[in-house]
């Protein structure tokens, strides 16, 4: 396999430094000019390189096929990968962690690029010059491509993740043209990379950013905080239907397993609860050490439809605690409890704090209601309870539910009684 050390031409080799030719005046200074606008304008990478490939394109250059692949930080997703062919739009791929460890990437001249520390990289496909010595390019020669030169822009801010790939952008550039590139087609591509590079680089940034408050703080507040929230008081009100769940023995459980045995455990749980908000809907707004608050807000969806997802988050929940149960049990582990309460007032999100270090909260008189109607669930021997207001609200979307009432309770810190509800056992699982 070539080390790469010699200029890219039309010729011969299969390295190209960034000077090694001079850009043809004028060839793509309206395409540079709209990359560098972008990145002002803080355009997502899809639309990025859709748009620099399709002016690309109009501009002359013989390209069919455009790969980015690069790093991002999101607890699922490891990378992103943006394929764009000729006539066609971009399509995103998310490779989610553990895929830089795979067989197919270190396979890839993109790893071989990034372990060798090379910024480009040039395979003839066809003709008497053809390399083909890595497997997508069997793949691509197959197609009827002609020729692929791969180019990484490094970010150079950040560590080196476990499989070798730093922070950066690496493309892959491929034609169809009989002769492959010439020597202007690859000096045009060696300079936009840069500022394809810096627009990407922006446009990485920003959805990093979207990424970590999004995971830590909900997409709700996380939008507040993005959106210039950030000072004390600074907040907004959302009327909601509100899911309230909350891990029972969870002090004992705490004492008696390691700290790494524990932290599975909640997480086993949060699956649950969480899990099940988020895949009916809802958002989740805080983890209150074991506890799980979360909304359905209305205004997105009506009140009516709102309670009919919480109830089939508050059943999901409890279906899902089966198979953690199941899997506990199997272990020779004690099974998990919860339970789940739901509430329909109004969640005031708010910056708390003092100086320059804040907390962006969830505080209202609902909130501390929702949480002492989940108090009684364990009182009143019922999984999930539910306000007169919520009661209200499902009933309208589905007069047939079968609830059972446990009448008005009094609950510690609340001034009147609530009227709670739950639903009858024997139609709880269906």
């Amino acid at each position: 396999m070539s080390d790469g050390s010699g200029p890219i031409t039309a010729e011969s080799g299969v390295f190209l430094s960034d000077d090694s030719i001079e850009l043809s005046s004028g060839l793509l200074g309206g395409v540079a000019d709209w990359v560098m606008d972008s990145a002002i304008a803080d355009l997502p990478t899809d639309k990025l390189l859709e748009g620099a490939c399709v002016r690309l394109l109009a501009a002359g250059l013989p390209i069919a096929r455009v790969h980015m692949s690069y790093r991002t930080l999101h607890p699922s997703i490891e990378s992103v990968s943006l394929l764009w062919d000729k006539g066609e739009p971009v399509r995103a791929m998310e490779h989610m962690h553990g895929a830089g460890s795979s067989a197919i990437w270190q396979r890839s001249p993109f790893y071989f690029m990034i372990q060798n520390d090379l910024v480009a990289l040039r395979r003839r496909l066809a003709g008497p010059a053809a390399l083909i010595d890595f497997t997508v390019l069997e793949d691509l020669q197959a197609d009827g491509y002609t020729d692929y030169l791969a180019l990484m822009v490094k970010f150079d801010d950040g560590p080196d993740d476990s499989s070798g790939r730093g922070n950066g952008i690496v493309t892959s550039w491929t034609t169809r043209r009989p002769e492959g590139f010439v020597d202007d087609d690859i000096a045009a591509l060696l300079r936009v990379k840069q500022r394809l590079g810096v627009a990407a680089k922006m446009a990485i940034k920003n959805q990093i950013a979207t990424n970590v408050v999004s995971t830590y703080l909900g997409p709700t507040a996380g939008a507040q905080v993005l959106s210039g929230n950030i000072q004390r008081g600074d907040g907004q009100t959302i009327h909601a239907v509100i899911f309230y769940s909350d891990l029972r023995g969870s002090s004992g459980l705490a004492d008696r397993l390691p700290a790494s045995a524990y932290i599975s455990l909640l997480n086993g749980y949060f699956e649950c609860a969480a899990g099940a908000v988020l895949d009916a809907g809802g958002e989740v707004l805080n983890y209150i050490g074991d506890g799980v608050l979360a909304i359905f807000p209305i205004g997105e969806m009506s009140e009516e439809e709102a309670a009919k997802a919480a109830i089939g988050a508050a059943k999901e929940a409890r279906r899902r605690l089966l198979d953690v149960n199941e899997n506990l049990r199997f272990m020779g582990r004690d099974p998990l409890e919860f339970g789940v309460a739901l509430h329909v007032g109004d969640v005031v999100f708010g910056n708390i704090g003092s100086g320059g270090r804040l907390a962006f909260t969830t505080i209202g008189a609902a909130v501390n209601e929702v949480a002492r109607l989940e108090a009684l669930t364990k009182t009143l021997d019922a999984p999930i309870l539910m306000s007169g207001e919520f009661k209200s609200a499902v009933t309208r979307a589905d007069p047939s539910v079968a609830l059972i009432g446990f009448g008005f309770q009094k609950m510690r810190g609340i001034g009147a009684p609530i009227d709670v509800f739950g639903f009858d056992p024997d139609t709880l699982t269906s």
